[in-house]
């Protein structure tokens, strides 16, 4: 049974900016339908053209891209309310793979009405912009730490910048939020080999600044853990949700 967006729980998260009575009467018309899949399930493959976008509505998913040789850099970790695929409206192909950590739930949109909805609702379109341009904030952020920071932190940084998603959609509970992902995609994330990263998880736990096990990230104190990243953006501000 599909969600209607006027009830859409993840709108009243502190992660999103609130979208007025004539945006979700327009989002419920522009939005296909809803579609499950499992783990392992490529969202989008590299190279694919797809007629769909894709907003997260459960779940968590990562993105990446791949070399010839097989090695990879995860771009970014897929949370609920991500919207993911409008590369597809101007490339011949996507330039990087997302797929499916855990069951997700997607709210399905159609590529080719895109034009409809920045003729129609601009205010929808200036979202779009907005979600854009933080995307390019983020990875720019992420260049500079794999780049400039050292190995302890970068992982610093990652679990600051996770922590700091996962409580403004909500997922606290206390100090843990879950993260149900493995040390290699950790590892992909921030540029350092797997024991390597092993060595400054250990390290982080013995500093009392993260501990994650069991897919579950448990920050005692993010002001030291974003102090050790050198780093004081700990909660993102609301951000529109498509």
């Amino acid at each position: 049974m599909t969600t209607p967006c006027s009830a859409c729980p993840l709108r009243r998260r502190p992660a999103f900016l609130p979208m007025s009575s004539e945006e979700l009467r327009f989002m419920e018309r522009f939005k296909r339908g809803e579609m499950i899949v499992s783990p392992g399930t490529p969202l989008f493959s590299e190279g694919e053209q797809s007629r769909n976008m894709y907003t997260v509505f459960s779940g968590m998913g990562l993105k990446f891209k791949s070399l010839e040789d097989g090695r990879r850099q995860v771009l970014n970790f897929i949370f609920p309310g991500d919207f993911v695929g409008l590369q597809n409206a101007i490339s011949a192909g996507m330039q990087f793979g997302i797929e499916a950590t855990t069951p997700m739930t997607l709210c399905v949109f159609d590529r080719s009405r895109l034009g409809e909805l920045f003729t129609n609702q601009p205010t929808r379109a200036y979202s779009l912009t907005w979600i854009s341009a933080a995307e390019e904030y983020f990875l720019g952020d992420a260049l500079a730490t794999i780049g400039q920071r050292d190995a302890r932190e970068r992982l610093a940084w990652a679990m600051a910048r996770i922590f700091g998603r996962l409580t403004a959609l909500g997922l606290a509970e206390g100090q843990t939020v879950p993260f149900p992902y493995r040390q290699q995609d950790l590892a992909d994330a921030v540029g350092l080999s797997l024991v390597h990263t092993n060595k400054m998880l250990a390290r982080l736990r013995l500093d009392g600044l993260a501990d994650w096990a069991g897919g579950r990230l448990t920050v005692p104190d993010v002001k030291r853990l974003g102090d050790a990243a050198m780093t004081d953006e700990l909660i993102p501000p609301p951000r529109p949700i498509f």
